[in-house]
């Protein structure tokens, strides 16, 4: 058995574990990229999808589960189902490359090995009934695995939690481990909440322009959710819920009858990754009550108890983010589709207050199950390398005041050794760390509480992702990292932290 401290420690990369390691990718093996329901219906809602003029830097801006409305929201229907699932993991362009077609979805993956599927629980929209729905990003159609009301079970899966208990539709995303640990091995469980994370950047921005409330809730059981889906955790496991919409009251949770619906295998055969599946395990909330009290925890906590860092004595930049009235109007789903890897950074400075607007949208907050507490469970520090009026330079970030305050020298070079030896990040104008204290969080909330700031760290980097690629000239990735480096780097303030998620950005090569 694994502890969250534990899994962190034994999957961090290090140098020599990078020199030495002589894994090679078996490519005859390589899963599938998505699964195939045997004996499964399936039913296509068309592919009429709803016109969104909501710009990108405005729908990710919400730390609140409530959007800004100057009217009352249409609604939810089963256009909105399609549209929120097209946009959060559906194949949004198709490039040709090297003589092959390669489609890509909506929100980055690592090794776009995309493992993260969307499930649907519905109560009564227009043009669907309710059900337990899995969305088939290859076909853009929806598997029925159950016809009914099945939201309670959500509901008392999360204790009743106020916003999914009155949401009439609710996402869960899960992890087919074994697409991800083809490549990543063990570290697909950290993985399942950086890809997850992206997606939910985007469905949380697309169901703010469709004018619903959304959340994402970290709390509940996962026994409940696993028997609903009919899924085997050891293979593929629940990881967090999104209810959509609201004031449609769930009925009572009903009995779940056993399901275990085949699947066509993804590949020949699949590569065991015990650690994988024991790390969730070992995260798991066993009933309503376990999730009462594990939520409770983030309520009896001071804003210093997971390891994050107010400001110090360091020299203060301050930031001046664009108003929205002159920010990018480039709305979301033209950004989702925009949206790419960047791969070559030119070294041109781009402006400071295209920087602030960036850092400012992206990482206001995330609106979780946990309240005010959750955001005290990273903190943001930003490489600076090409910044016009901003000098090259370590720094940390503070939302709250938008201001960076300078912790020391940085360099290009450095900032690619960082990275896992990634000269190109070091070619980026900045590079973005979110960084947790995770011994801290697990003390003070649990192997759950893992999951959350891993969580963080995937949302930010989703929202790093839009807010960046609403700007037309500028482009970015998310890359990886040599844990304790990064630590040691950004020391003395962050000698406590550990890094979750990385994302270089900066001006593309013409």
């Amino acid at each position: 058995m694994v502890t969250a401290c534990k899994y962190h420690e034994q999957t961090k990369h290090t140098p020599e574990r990078v020199r030495t390691n002589t894994f090679s990718l078996d490519f005859e093996n390589k899963p599938r990229p998505y699964k195939i329901y045997e004996d499964i219906s399936q039913i296509s809602l068309g592919e009429s999808l709803q016109s969104l003029d909501k710009p990108a830097l405005a729908a990710i801006a919400t730390s609140s589960p409530e959007p800004r409305l100057d009217a009352d929201p249409p609604s939810l229907d089963a256009q909105s189902l399609q549209t929120l699932c097209h946009y959060a993991t559906g194949v949004t362009k198709t490039l040709k490359r090297r003589g092959r077609k390669m489609r890509f979805r909506a929100a980055a993956c690592t090794g776009k090995l995309y493992h993260v599927d969307l499930y649907a629980v519905i109560g009564a929209v227009d043009g669907l009934d309710p059900g337990v729905y899995h969305f088939d990003p290859d076909t853009e159609s929806f598997d029925v695995l159950r016809v009914g009301d099945y939201r309670g079970v959500l509901a008392q899966a999360t204790d009743d939690f106020s916003a999914v208990a009155n949401a009439p539709m609710t996402f869960v995303a899960t992890s087919q481990w074994w697409r991800n640990a083809w490549k990543y091995r063990n570290r697909t469980y950290r993985h399942a909440f950086w890809d997850s994370g992206t997606i939910l950047a985007t469905l949380l921005a697309v169901a703010s322009a469709l004018g619903h409330e959304s959340s994402v809730v970290a709390g509940f059981a996962d026994e409940p959710v696993v028997r609903l889906l009919g899924i085997d955790p050891e293979e593929e496991a629940p990881l967090e819920l999104v209810p959509v919409g609201s004031g449609s009251p769930a009925p009572d949770a009903q009995d779940i009858e056993q399901i275990d619906p085949d699947e066509v295998p993804l590949s020949d055969h699949v590569v065991a990754y015990p650690l994988v599946f024991d790390a969730w395990r070992q995260s798991t909330l066993g009933d309503n009550e376990a999730v009462r009290a594990w939520r409770q925890q983030f309520t009896e906590v001071d804003d210093h108890a997971f390891g994050t860092h107010d400001r110090g004595d360091g020299r203060l930049v301050t930031l001046d983010p664009v108003d929205t009235s002159t920010a990018s109007s480039r709305p979301v789903t033209t950004t989702i589709e925009r949206r790419g890897s960047l791969r070559e950074y030119s070294h041109d400075a781009i402006s400071d207050r295209k920087v602030a607007t960036i850092l400012d949208r992206a990482l206001r907050g995330v609106p979780t199950d946990c309240g005010e507490a959750a955001s005290h469970l990273v903190d943001y520090y930003c490489l600076v390398h090409a910044v016009e009026g901003i000098p090259s330079g370590a720094y940390q970030y503070h939302p709250e005041a938008t201001v960076l305050e300078r912790l020391g020298e940085t360099s290009r070079q450095t900032a690619g050794h960082l990275a896992l030896d990634q000269s190109v990040v070091g070619e980026a104008a900045v590079n973005v760390y979110i960084m947790a204290d995770v011994d801290s969080i697990v003390e003070q909330v649990g192997n759950r509480g893992y999951r959350l700031a891993q969580l963080l760290g995937g949302i930010s980097l989703g929202r790093l992702y839009l807010a960046t690629y609403a700007h037309r000239t500028l482009g970015g990735r998310g890359f990886t990292f040599y844990d304790d480096l990064v630590s040691e780097h950004l020391s003395p303030r962050a000698a406590n932290q550990t890094p979750m998620t990385l994302f270089a950005f900066g001006k593309r090569v013409e």
